[in-house]
Formats: structure tokens, C-alpha cells, sequence
């Protein structure tokens, strides 16, 4: 999760924004930059994880004893499920091979596979859990990544659904502080939320990532659509850590940034 200024780019459509047809591929971005993400956002670096994620996590995990995490990166969440219980198999897959082999070197887990959400390269009921967490905004077939989801949980899995908040986290959302008005005001900016978008966002010098905003409507009616019914759900506030580190968002500390869906296949 990230918190990205978008430089002034190329999209004729959508001013302030880059083109996504000038860049190169998405998973073409991520072997770019897979070490930006290492470095930002594993090994403690990173406030919402250590504070948020990573506890949720291991708390909705518990218990399991097959486990698939898609779009692993470096295996964190492979190695926390893995630690949670020995015995377990856990296995961990990404399209990048720079996070893939990554994964492999730090071990933790039973393996890690190079494959894509929409082709998981496993029998049906393989797993009585599937945990994707912040994958889904990058991911362009999502319907069928969803039905992947599904086919490969036995009846009675969980899939455990970590999501950018498609609400609050919309593009062109943010913090104002409004000074023209008397008396001033401070509130949070909703975008264009029910506007499916494909956005380029530079989180860093030179580092542009791709993302894809959809409607939490979008996700619920395909999760609903392959039989994974939603129960329970958390809107969690920004953690101590990472307000600490964004001063400026101290006022929106309302606002949360996570979404997480427990889903149950029937």
C-alpha cells in the first residue's frame, strides 16, 4: 500500500495521469521494480504490515493446513502461515521472477511456483485456504482469476481477500484541507469510484507501478458468482506506524486504507 504522487503525464483522456499503452507490460513493471517493493515493504520496513496485515493475517489463517498465497512477492505471508503451524503445506506463487527467486532464497515455505492468478497451476480442492493480499489491484483478468480462486479451494475453504480500500482508495481521492472556504474544512476526496480505471502511478522517482481500480461491487458479484460468500469483513484504521511516518494524514486516521473480505466456498 502506498500513498503515490502522480506526476503530469501523457493521457489525453485523463490529464495529471501517465498512459498505461506507453509502458511496458504489467508484469514487465513489476521485474522492473520488484526491488522497490523488497526493500519497502518486507522485513519490518513497512509500518502496515508489521502493525496491520501481517497480525489479520495470521489471526484469519490460523488453523489452516493447505495453503495458497497468491501473488506472493518475497513469501512474508508465506513464511508467517508457514510459521504459524510446521506441518502445514504452503505455497506461494507470482508472475515476477525477481520475486519468485526471492522468495525461494529466504525460504520459510514448502515452495514457491512462478504462475499467474488466472492459470493456477493446481488440481481443483487442492487447498482449504487461499490468501491474495494487495494482488488484485494489478491483476487485469480478474473474473477469472476469482474463478481460479474458487476451483482450487475445497467446499468450506476460506479465502482470505486483502484489498487497497476500492472506495477511499480510488484515484484522485486524497486528503483536503480547504482554506478557501470560511470557516476552513478538512474532509477526504472520493474520485471517479464507479469508474473501472487502469492508472500508471509513479510511487517513487522513477518508479511507476500500474494499477486497476474496480468497484467493491465488482468484486463481491464475482466472488458471489463462484460460490465464495462473504463472512466477515474489516475496515481497519491506518495503524500507529504508518501515521507516525505521514504526518499529514494524522486528521484522516478515520479513513481506512485496507479492506479485507473473509470468504467461505460453499
Amino acid at each position: 500500500m502506498t500513498d503515490p504522487t502522480v506526476e503530469p503525464g501523457d493521457n489525453p483522456e485523463r490529464p495529471g495521469e501517465l498512459d498505461p499503452a506507453s509502458f511496458p507490460s504489467n508484469v514487465e513493471l513489476w521485474e522492473s521494480h520488484a526491488q522497490w517493493w523488497i526493500d519497502g515493504f518486507t522485513a519490518g520496513a513497512d509500518p502496515e504490515y508489521v502493525e496491520q496485515i501481517l497480525p489479520l493475517a495470521a489471526a484469519e489463517l490460523a488453523g489452516a493446513r493447505r495453503v495458497l498465497d497468491v501473488g506472493c512477492g518475497d513469501g512474508q505471508i508465506s513464511r508467517l502461515v508457514k510459521g504459524l503451524d510446521e506441518s502445514a503445506t504452503v505455497v506461494g506463487i507470482d508472475p515476477t521472477w525477481n520475486q519468485v527467486s526471492v522468495a525461494a532464497q529466504r525460504g520459510g515455505a514448502t515452495g514457491f511456483v512462478r504462475a499467474f492468478a488466472d492459470e493456477l497451476p493446481f488440481p481443483d480442492a487442492s487447498f482449504d485456504a487461499v490468501v491474495a493480499c494487495l494482488v488484485f489491484e494489478h491483476i487485469d483478468e480478474v473474473d477469472q482469476a476469482i474463478a481460479e480462486v474458487a476451483r482450487v479451494l475445497e467446499p468450506g475453504g476460506r479465502f482470505c481477500f486483502f484489498l487497497n480500500h476500492p472506495l477511499l482508495q480510488t484515484p484522485d481521492s486524497g486528503w483536503i484541507d480547504d482554506q478557501m472556504i470560511e470557516p476552513p474544512e478538512q474532509y477526504w476526496r472520493i474520485g471517479p469510484y464507479l469508474v473501472e480505471a487502469e492508472t500508471i502511478e509513479e510511487v517513487e522517482l522513477d518508479v511507476h507501478i500500474r494499477f486497476i481500480h474496480r468497484p467493491l461491487s465488482r468484486y463481491v458479484n464475482a466472488l458471489a458468482a463462484n460460490g465464495l460468500l462473504i463472512e466477515r469483513m474489516e475496515e481497519p484504521a491506518p495503524p500507529p506506524g504508518f501515521l507516525a511516518l505521514a504526518p499529514e494524514y494524522t486528521e484522516a486516521a478515520t479513513v481506512p486504507r485496507l479492506l479485507y473480505l473473509r470468504t467461505i466456498k460453499h
